[in-house]
């Protein structure tokens, strides 16, 4: 016998059949497809420490929302830069004005778990690169006591080997590489055959995927104009550097930041002065021009990402409000189109689980433009609600895939 319910007995049972399927999806799946980590550097908290904004990336829209733990406090005062190690279960964030590099463990959901705390070899970090051995720090002065900014020297930079994450034991970072030559922690940016007065200005730092070398983008302050240099290094057994042969080689007037494709084969370096990127191919470490490089950017570009998964490369313009976007073919970059971001762009993303969003730190607007990338034209267009609100002064940004975290 079939009974018949009255509309009230079905609204019931309507409402708890969708209860059950949103429990279901709940549970068994989300539409977050990334986390998103923005350090912001005003001062904040009785502890004046600088901020780390949690977002959450909606995957079929690109919208960017805080979680409810969002934001906690970076471990330190102005932090500028940060990486996610390779396993992405840890964020390493940079805290320039206390010296410090600040690791956190990273939850599934999003939410960061102080770890430990070490302090740079040198004076002022200002860059910060990670794979699966090692972390990388540049300074921005030698740990030397003639060193301050009324008496500026150039820079340094440091590797500290990280020992494999262990059952419940997250990675943890060794003690820094001694330089034999120096018996001291630290690598000096310099240039062979000019004055010991030059300062070397360090920008930006990057390592490639094998991780057999690394590169720092740098300048010398004490010539007008300024001249560029990309300083490469061999990583050897142990996290010992060594220099590249022809290292340091020529980059334009003042490089602003560097990146490296996912092959290993190229190298992109900004040019904040000259408003172009200039392209790299890369042969045992050793740089040489690509045809037609440089290519024309925007006004004082200062971040660059290369896509990992498709041929594109982005540049955030800070002084246009911009990015411009680029395909890659061959390692030569050709330009697709110039995108609006909020005020003075200073760092720029690409999800890392499906390479759809994109996503610009704006430091004078304090906030975060969020885009949904093409993946087959490499076109840009805007998230919805975008530009989302972070704390005061965003100026680096880091992602993880949503699910790769500490269960």
């Amino acid at each position: 016998m079939r009974m018949k319910l009255n509309k009230s007995s079905q609204l019931l049972l309507v409402t708890a059949a969708s209860l059950l399927v949103a429990g279901f999806v709940t549970a068994c799946g989300t539409l977050t497809v990334d986390f998103v980590f923005v350090t912001s550097a005003k001062a904040a908290g009785i502890n004046n420490y600088g901020e780390v904004n949690i977002f959450e990336i909606n995957s079929e829209s690109g919208h960017m929302r805080q979680i409810p733990a969002s934001p906690v406090p970076s471990g330190g005062r102005n932090p500028v830069a940060e990486a996610v190690s390779s396993d992405n279960l840890n964020l390493f964030v940079v805290n320039e004005d206390d010296n410090s590099i600040v690791q956190f463990v990273i939850g599934n959901d999003g939410k960061l778990y102080p770890f430990n705390t070490v302090n740079t070899p040198g004076i002022y970090p200002m860059a910060v690169a990670v794979n699966a051995s090692n972390l990388f720090v540049v300074d921005t002065y030698q740990p030397l006591p003639t060193c301050s900014t009324a008496a500026p020297c150039s820079g340094s930079i440091a590797v500290f080997p990280l020992a494999a994450a262990t059952g419940n034991t997250p990675i943890s970072m060794k003690s820094a590489v001694v330089n034999p030559s120096l018996a001291a922690t630290y690598w000096p940016l310099k240039l062979s055959g000019t004055s010991s007065t030059d300062v070397i200005v360090p920008t930006a730092v990057n390592v490639l995927g094998s991780g057999s070398y690394v590169f720092v983008s740098a300048y010398d302050s004490t010539v007008t104009p300024h001249v560029g240099y990309v300083f490469g290094f061999t990583v050897g057994s142990g996290g010992v550097l060594s220099p590249v042969a022809g290292s340091p080689f020529v980059a334009g007037v003042q490089p602003s930041a560097i990146a490296s494709d996912s092959t290993g084969k190229y190298v992109y370096v900004t040019d904040f002065v000259r408003g172009n990127v200039l392209g790299f191919s890369v042969t045992s470490g050793v740089l040489a021009s690509l045809s037609g490089s440089p290519y024309p950017a925007g006004n004082q570009p200062s971040a660059i990402v290369v896509d990992p998964a498709y041929g594109y490369a982005y540049v955030a313009n800070s002084l246009d409000a911009t990015i411009t976007a680029y395909s890659i073919n061959s390692g030569i970059l050709t330009r697709i189109g110039g995108y609006t971001t909020g005020l003075q762009p200073v760092a720029i993303g690409i999800d890392p689980s499906a390479h759809h969003f994109l996503y610009a730190a704006n430091f004078l607007d304090s906030t975060v433009s969020g885009f949904e990338l093409s993946t087959t034209a490499g076109t840009l267009l805007q998230a919805q609600n975008s530009p989302f609100a972070s704390n005061a002064q965003p100026t680096a940004v880091a992602a993880i895939p949503h699910g790769s975290a500490q269960k």
